[in-house]
């Protein structure tokens, strides 16, 4: 099953968590580095991929799933 990334911040730096993990997946020095890696996790798994603000607030959500209503053309 695929889980959600989700990128936030850890300790000074960035990290990329999947969804209900306790533990990060990749630490990034800065936000768009830990984009990229997450953003390569949601396509390979089919899943969504998550960006927070530093302050913890979502600021940014894609989808990489099977959309059941792609758009047209």
């Amino acid at each position: 099953m695929a889980r959600n990334q989700h990128v936030v911040p850890h300790n000074g730096s960035w990290a990329v968590r999947g969804a209900g993990n306790d533990r990060v997946t990749r630490i990034a020095e800065t936000q768009s580095q830990a984009i990229e890696i997450a953003r390569e996790i949601a396509r390979n798994q089919g899943s969504e991929l998550f960006i927070h603000r530093p302050n913890g607030q979502i600021r940014e959500r894609n989808s990489y799933g099977n959309d059941p209503f792609p758009p047209e053309g």
